[in-house]
């Protein structure tokens, strides 16, 4: 199989199902904005495994295994996302089990942490950076499937997924650098900051 096909070159991308859209379409955008939280959580998972320095904690597997569930339910994601209505062949989608499936990891993973009593800066370890990052992504892939929702039909389980996956990874952030014994960078405002503090 070619990684080229030139059918995109006049700017337009097929559907699954038939179809061809304008690559432009907030529907292409919102299903290559889940691909972009993708590859940051691939990046979280490299960095977990180049701390890990040959030698996994039970912590590290951990994260690796949810982060690897992550990263296939968005590739079903992103298959549900560009296969609009009914289609002649079956494609995997998005359901509530998935949904709740994240809340239940939230609530195991907000067991292991302190009260969250300030608000957060993206940073720690690396792998948690990516992790923000990745939440970043998601929060902006959940916007475009709203706004393709209000031109089209789109499956409200996927917007469902897309919001409480952008607070999994908020709470798995946390969670990784509790874990390497990072403290957690916090907002101070100005006001509030010590002489000399960054």
């Amino acid at each position: 199989m070619k990684v080229y096909t030139r059918t995109g070159d006049d700017g337009t991308t097929a559907l699954f199902g038939g179809g061809r859209v304008a690559k432009s379409h907030p529907r292409i955008a919102a299903y290559g904005t889940v691909d972009e939280a993708n590859a940051a959580l691939g990046m979280a998972r490299a960095a977990l495994a180049a701390a890990a320095d040959d030698a996994p904690s039970a912590d590290d597997l951990r994260a690796d295994v949810l982060l690897g569930r992550l990263q296939n339910e968005l590739f079903v994601l992103g298959g549900d996302l560009a296969s609009p209505g009914d289609v002649s062949y079956p494609v995997p989608r998005i359901e509530a089990h998935h949904v709740s499936a994240l809340e239940g990891d939230i609530d195991a993973l907000t067991a292991d942490l302190p009260p969250l009593k300030h608000f957060v800066l993206p940073g720690g370890t690396p792998a948690a950076a990516a992790l923000h990052l990745g939440r970043t992504v998601a929060r902006r892939a959940e916007r475009l499937v709203v706004e393709t929702a209000a031109l089209e039909e789109v499956s409200v389980e996927a917007l469902h997924y897309l919001n409480r996956l952008s607070d999994l990874l908020f709470t798995l952030s946390r969670w990784v650098n509790h874990q390497a014994g990072v403290e957690e960078p916090v907002w101070a405002p100005v006001a509030d900051r010590t002489p000399g503090a960054a």
